[in-house]
């Protein structure tokens, strides 16, 4: 604790990322891509003007909103976009949630929400996982000051369907529901197309997972004019220009290349159903999943042994440190070598 801090400070408790390791390992623990984002990312990289970078970006990001709002079937004016889906997040922490009532979420979810409550003072109400370990959509309160979740969940990988969502959506109405689409398109069905119906949703992706463009830091936001306006002001009272330039046409070159897109995804989905097929029969437990990872268990090893094993021998997943989810290993989707590699270092320890 530092006497310069200002007093909120030290009752800080951050958010852990995943670990970024100096050495060469396999690398299972953040969920990545595997796959090089779209050919056009190279060209834009190569082609770009550097006299550009003299000015700034457009504080608008115009033409990156009007190619996600194209992608989605929406306008561009309902649509958002930020320096990563974590500032989105916590932009909308600080336009939609610091209300009255408490904020509800899972208890097992994306673990940056109760540090963005924490920051920003935000009362949080958790509520318990059914017992297939999927978030439970009827335990939200329509009296609450707002609604957060990841869907397909973080770290659990279940997703809901849209139609489970507008039935959330039609009971909720007069506060703001956000649902973070982060990994829907590892087989989750989005629910950009509600935002029509339901002016109180937002929807918030990430160009980190399906685009492979984790090292860019790009992220948006979806919902009626009215929210992306709160998103709006929040922006322009912290951050003019949250997305520069290159990043802007890198992105805008991803959105276009559909094809490297679903080529991209289909093999993450396919490799994913034959890596669970293989950890079970290894006995492990793996949880249903729609994004690119997988939570597992084993009844017999313990996971914080099996995690330090497979780091030993140079494969790195992530282990969280928690009751509920102690005796889990997060793996990501790696190609299919990274993953034979690790289903034969497993085989040996468990052995």
């Amino acid at each position: 604790m530092s006497k310069f801090w200002s007093p909120a400070v030290s009752e800080l408790t951050p958010y852990i990322p995943g670990e970024q390791p100096r050495e060469r390992l396999i690398k299972l623990n953040t969920n990545e891509n595997p796959y090089p984002p779209a050919p056009g990312v190279g060209a834009v990289l190569r082609e770009f003007p550097t006299d550009h970078l003299r000015l700034y970006p457009d504080p608008e990001s115009r033409a990156l909103r009007e190619s996600l709002g194209r992608t989605f079937g929406v306008d561009a004016d309902q649509v958002f976009v930020g320096n990563g889906s974590d500032e989105v997040l916590a932009l909308a922490f600080q336009a939609f949630f610091r209300q009255e009532r408490p904020l509800e979420m899972p208890d097992i979810t994306y673990s940056f929400y109760p540090v963005y409550c924490r920051l920003y003072g935000v009362e949080r109400r958790a509520l318990p996982l059914n017992a297939r370990w999927e978030v439970d959509l009827d335990a939200f309160d329509s009296d609450c000051g707002g609604v957060i979740f990841a869907n397909p969940n973080a770290p659990t990988g279940h997703g809901h369907g849209r139609e489970a969502i507008a039935g959330l959506l039609e009971r909720i109405t007069d506060s703001v529901v956000l649902v973070d689409e982060a990994y829907v398109d590892f087989g989750g069905e989005s629910a950009v197309s509600l935002v029509e119906r339901f002016p109180n949703l937002l929807v918030t992706g990430t160009f980190s997972k399906s685009r492979s463009l984790a090292g860019l830091r790009l992220g948006y936001a979806v919902g009626s004019r009215e929210l992306i306006e709160g998103l709006t002001r929040v922006k322009n009272s912290f951050n003019s220009y949250p997305v520069d330039s290159l990043a802007s046409a890198v992105a805008i070159a991803t959105l276009e290349d559909t094809d490297h897109f679903e080529a991209c995804r289909e093999k993450v989905i396919t490799t994913r159903e034959r890596t669970r097929r293989q950890l079970e029969s290894l006995g492990f437990e793996v949880l249903p999943s729609r994004a690119n990872f997988v939570l597992v268990s084993h009844p017999d090893f313990d996971a914080a042994q099996l995690f330090v094993g497979l780091r030993e021998r140079g494969i790195l997943v992530r282990h969280f440190n928690t009751d509920a989810l102690r005796n889990f290993l997060r793996i990501t989707i790696g190609t299919d070598d990274e993953m034979d590699s690790l289903v034969e270092t497993l085989e040996l320890l468990c052995a």
